[in-house]
């Protein structure tokens, strides 16, 4: 059965590039209002363009997740330009790797105010009128490291296993009121953010049982699916989408 999004707004932050996009493209051709997210106007533009052309409705805000003020306008935003935001996917997420002798205090911050901070108080803004309405869906992307400890991933890997921690207590909270909470939890997967991490992406996919680096459009399924009806009973839960490294 083909999830059917048509009438709600999907508000999906990070959605200029990546597994975001691809969330973004998969929620409009399934019908939904796409309010897509992002730092760079320009790729919000292209990513705008393309799931016009192709048939779908679209909008962006431009946002700085590492600013409270601007996390506060983009809420204010996505509700004047969808109405109302029935899907919330807190994609947008900062990924150094270092060791912790190494990570400035700097670094440390931004992470974690992107990471765990922006999408707090995404779902603290928009949440409760989802509550009020009786329905909505919430899915928060995390990651394979937040599960196990891996050498240069303490403050990625730890901002990661918060958010892990918000969304059963969000599912707790906001559940009885048809809010559903869940999250995915991707592996090593190819995408402009990860271009960086070169050869090291491929060491961590063989790892994995399936041994090979995923695709932003596998994640992104587990997303949509997530946030559609299909899953209606399920809350609280994170999702692996990892090629099976957690099931070692």
């Amino acid at each position: 059965m083909t999830a059917d999004f048509t009438g709600r707004t999907a508000l999906v932050t990070g959605s200029t590039s990546g597994i975001g996009r691809e969330v973004a493209r998969q929620l409009a051709t399934r019908g939904a209002h796409v309010l897509v997210s992002g730092r760079d106007a320009e790729r919000g533009a292209a990513t705008v363009e393309a799931i016009r052309s192709s048939g779908g409705k679209a909008d962006f805000i431009q946002a700085d997740l590492a600013d409270p003020a601007s996390v506060q306008q983009l809420a204010v935003r996505a509700i004047e330009l969808g109405g109302q935001v029935d899907i919330l996917v807190n994609n947008a997420g900062l990924f150094p790797f270092a060791p912790t002798a190494e990570v400035p205090q700097q670094e440390f911050d931004e992470v974690y105010a992107v990471n765990v901070r922006a999408p707090f108080f995404l779902v603290q803004a928009l949440a409760p009128a989802m509550a009020e309405r009786g329905n909505g869906a919430i899915v928060n992307v995390t990651t394979m490291v937040a599960t196990f400890g891996l050498a240069g991933a303490a403050v990625y890997g730890s901002s990661k296993a918060a958010l892990q921690l918000l969304t059963k207590t969000w599912a707790a909270e906001f559940g009885a009121a048809g809010v559903r909470v869940n999250a995915v939890s991707p592996g090593p997967t190819r995408t402009e953010g990860t271009a960086s991490m070169g050869s090291s992406l491929d060491g961590l996919a063989t790892t994995t049982p399936l041994n090979r680096v995923g695709k932003p459009e596998e994640v992104a399924a587990g997303i949509v699916f997530l946030a559609s009806d299909t899953a209606a009973q399920i809350h609280g839960v994170v999702l692996p989408v990892d090629g099976g490294r957690l099931a070692v």
